[in-house]
């Protein structure tokens, strides 16, 4: 499987640190700019903000290699102060704090975080390893389970006009639609909406409480800077929005309102999602 490599680091006279190669090939570039960027580069930039996003695809390797490189890259150029995951839930928090730096961690890691079987353990197992290694907290940045049957019930009312303009809740509803292959019937979509923007929420508050710098590792639609959490971080009072990297396969779209920084990865075979749901859902 693609993702799995060594970083090797490299020491030079004077104790300077070497960045040493990325493990996935493709296209970086600055979508402010336009500028495509090495690899080296973009960690040069990337390690001045105290608040990054690194949007992903959830079931992408490459993507999850990618995270775990940059997160041990940018911990080469200055000392990392939190890692937030949108993976990790409220009530896992306390298991996640008892197994930092542990003397002799457990045989059964997942198990010890009561990790959700909904996000695979062997794509994002390398990252928590490492985190739970580190001096600096690893975060819970999502809701837990009875929030969002409660904000599905009861959605609640949204601070901020950013987050709160019909431009960005027409397009969460096209990709909450999108997402489940038009079959959800249409009374459904405002509590679908509230929840997605409930988890933006939380991710922001997450952010804006965790020691900097700070890096939160979420789907791309969380991370976009033109519907997701940066709009929150915004709503909530900050004065300048994370820094946004997006990770995509080669011939998707994303444009500078949506990240500040896209790295490319190799396509890979699509999954039927939609057949899938059709079948549970008996169409």
């Amino acid at each position: 499987m693609r993702g799995l490599w060594l970083l090797a680091v490299v020491w030079l006279a004077g104790c300077q640190h070497v960045i040493a190669p990325s493990p996935i090939n493709g296209e970086i570039r600055d979508l402010r700019s336009g500028e495509v960027l090495t690899a080296p580069q973009l960690v040069n930039r990337l390690a001045a903000p105290e608040q990054v996003i690194i949007g992903e695809q959830h079931d992408n390797a490459d993507h999850h290699a990618v995270q775990l490189w940059l997160l041990q890259s940018l911990g080469e150029r200055r000392p990392q102060g939190s890692l937030l995951l949108e993976m990790l839930t409220p009530d896992q928090q306390p298991k996640v704090d008892a197994l930092r730096q542990p003397s002799s961690p457990p045989v059964d890691l997942p198990a010890a975080l009561a990790w959700q079987d909904g996000w695979d353990w062997n794509l994002y197992g390398p990252i928590v390893r490492f985190a739970l290694a580190q001096p600096y907290p690893l975060l819970s940045a999502n809701l837990e389970n009875s929030e969002i049957r409660a904000f599905y019930h009861q959605p609640p009312a949204l601070s901020g006009s950013r987050s709160n303009a019909a431009s960005v809740k027409k397009a969460l509803l096209e990709q909450i639609i999108d997402s489940h292959c038009g079959l959800l019937p249409e009374s459904q979509m405002p509590a679908m909406l509230a929840v997605q923007q409930q988890r933006d929420r939380r991710m922001a508050e997450r952010m804006l409480a965790a020691p900097t710098p700070s890096m939160l590792l979420a789907g791309a639609w969380h991370a976009r800077k033109d519907v997701g959490v940066p709009l929150h971080v915004v709503d909530l009072g900050a004065t300048q929005a994370p820094t946004v990297l997006m990770l995509a396969e080669q011939g998707a779209e994303v444009s500078a309102a949506m990240a500040d920084y896209v790295w490319y990865t190799p396509a890979t075979a699509k999954q039927d999602y939609c057949e899938q749901m059709r079948k549970q859902f008996g169409k």
